[in-house]
């Protein structure tokens, strides 16, 4: 029977249980794995998750468009910010965009490195559609929170939850770890009113304060861009099943 383990920090990735050849998915719901969601199931061609902003400059000046924020702000250089919504327009349609966050990126590129793992972006929009593939595959499953500064953050904890109750029912996939027994709890607890539950959140609270919080809507809505962002040679693109 394959497993699951959550790590609610990258960091936590570099101690987990699950050893050998594994599927990894990184959540990072607000907002950055809903923002690859919306624009690869919009069209755009491949993302590329850049940490440095060193590095993203220089993908400026090779002509690349720029996605960007830090601590929640469009960087000046960028062409566009965070919001999942700005990753809708019909001019993305074939592009490839540079694409570096606080958190969600450089939680990809830190999975990256290790060898073991294919890595997949997971969100609430693509959930049917990425448990479908998971269950296909029944591979063990390591599912990575991005988390806010290598601190725990609620709302990824809880969407990683509601994957664990989509893989563990019916006994397909059995937990390793007391972090997944936590997540679908929380879950659990949120699902019935899951805007109410995620406005606990200090996240959605910090978003509210410098006036993003629009998106929120969106990225708690279940099954609306339906792909499966795969990292594949230092970028991210939509496989199918």
């Amino acid at each position: 029977m394959p497993t699951i383990e959550v790590c609610f920090t990258p960091e936590l990735y570099l101690q987990k249980h699950t050893k050998g050849k594994h599927i990894t998915i990184m959540i990072d719901v607000l907002r950055a794995s809903t923002s690859i969601c919306a624009a690869l199931a919009n069209g755009v061609k491949a993302i590329i998750p850049v940490s440095e902003i060193e590095e993203l400059k220089r993908l400026k000046m090779m002509g690349y468009l720029i996605a960007s924020e830090r601590e929640g702000l469009k960087l000046d250089f960028a062409d566009m910010g965070n919001a999942p919504t700005q990753f809708l327009s019909p001019q993305l349609k074939g592009t490839t965009i540079a694409y570096s966050t606080t958190n969600g990126t450089r939680a990809i590129n830190l999975i990256n490195e290790q060898e073991e793992t294919s890595i997949y972006v997971a969100a609430l929009t693509n959930i049917t559609t990425l448990t479908d593939f998971i269950l296909s595959r029944s591979e063990n499953l390591v599912i990575v929170c991005s988390g806010w500064k290598q601190k725990f953050s609620l709302e990824d904890a809880v969407v990683a939850g509601a994957y664990c109750e989509r893989l563990m029912v019916d006994g397909v996939y059995q937990s390793v770890c007391d972090s997944s027994t936590a997540s679908l709890d929380l879950w659990k607890l949120a699902k019935t009113d899951l805007p109410g539950y995620i406005d606990k959140c200090i996240h959605r609270h910090r978003l509210a304060k410098l006036g993003l919080d629009d998106s929120i809507p969106y990225c708690l809505t279940e099954d609306i861009t339906p792909v499966i962002p795969f990292v594949n040679d230092g970028m991210i693109i939509s496989i199918q099943k």
